[in-house]
């Protein structure tokens, strides 16, 4: 019975009742992942080793660095991505256990609720994401960060600091903003097809 509670969870996971929520799974999980995964250890894998400061000395720079980056995106948007799949995860995990069939999902007005209120939450765990990564890393990359390193040794005060590949870094941040837009978007887009679909606007989708 256990593994049939997983064979449903898994196949719950990867075939949503929806076809847009069948696109979202697939733009999540190839696209973004594939995205971070790769082409984000080679633009931030080795950025605190090539973090410099005026003086040049390990300390300052470490602590500069660290300063300049409270958390590395790298954790930032792995941890994002896993908490905005927690959501979809808890309500399959439920139609699991519950042994609902994807199909009677939008069939029957409890589970499509519990759905859509899943999905809203992605929305807005996204738009916290959102926020957040405005606040910590912000829109651009300036090359240069001024470093208040008084705290360390008072000679160092204000030191200027050295962002390397900061062109790079600032298109990689412009595509993370743009794919947690393209999937807060996708979100609101699945609920208007649940609701198409429940109004009868649209037909069941093919299995």
């Amino acid at each position: 019975m256990s593994l049939n509670y997983i064979k449903n969870f898994y196949e719950g996971c990867l075939r949503p009742p929806t076809v847009i929520g069948q696109f979202h799974t697939l733009f999540f999980g190839s696209v973004r992942m594939f995205f971070l995964g790769v082409l984000g250890f080679a633009v931030y894998g080795n950025e605190a080793l090539h973090f410099s400061c005026d003086p040049d000395k390990r300390e300052l720079n470490l602590y500069c660095y660290n300063q300049f980056r409270p958390i590395t995106p790298q954790v930032f948007w792995a941890l994002q991505l896993v908490t905005v799949l927690v959501p979809g995860a808890v309500f399959h995990l439920y139609a699991a256990c519950k042994n609902i069939d994807q199909e009677e999902i939008l069939q029957q007005p409890t589970y499509t609720v519990f759905y859509i209120k899943s999905v809203l939450l992605r929305i807005v765990l996204e738009v916290i994401a959102f926020w957040l990564q405005s606040h910590l890393f912000g829109f651009k990359v300036h090359p240069l960060y001024m470093c208040d390193a008084s705290a360390l040794e008072k000679m160092f005060n204000v030191t200027k600091c050295m962002v390397p590949e900061h062109f790079e870094k600032t298109i990689f941040l412009s595509a993370m903003y743009t794919f947690t837009i393209i999937t807060i978007l996708l979100c609101v887009a699945e609920i208007f097809e649940i609701l198409c679909r429940k109004l009868g606007f649209l037909s069941q989708p093919v299995t």
